[in-house]
């Protein structure tokens, strides 16, 4: 059996007024729909212009990346596995668009742990409640 790749993934951490924005997938995967934006980094694409690029993208918003959170590597099935890189990211202009999300939803840091998120983007949650 192959080890799969490690796919570069990006997550953001966008906060506002003490919360922090979650999204719910339109296709839910793996019965996980909460997830921090974000999306697979693209070939000469760094982890912070893929950031950019996706929340360009499934929200309409222009942002700025700012610290480095934390990462994990998760094997999501034998044929596929992510490298997820989390940054704490500020909105800098536009209007919240649904594109790829059927909800969006700021909460607080000690609601996080009621959501069910992916195992990868949990620890992300993790991180941010040891940070605190």
């Amino acid at each position: 059996m192959n080890n799969p790749e490690y796919v570069p993934v990006t997550a953001a951490v966008i906060r506002k007024d003490n919360k922090i924005l979650i999204a719910k997938r339109k296709r839910a995967l793996m019965g996980s729909p909460w997830e921090f934006p974000g999306g697979k980094v693209e070939k000469n694409e760094t982890l912070q212009e893929c950031l950019k690029r996706e929340l360009r993208e499934e929200l309409g918003i222009e942002v700025e990346v700012g610290e480095f959170l934390c990462s994990y590597k998760h094997v999501l099935n034998c044929q596929s596995a992510i490298n997820l890189y989390a940054y704490e990211v500020t909105h800098i202009s536009g209007d919240f668009e649904l594109r790829d999300h059927e909800e969006i939803r700021w909460v607080s840091l000690e609601e996080l742990e009621k959501f069910n998120f992916p195992d990868a983007d949990r620890m992300i949650v993790h991180a941010l409640l040891d940070k605190h």
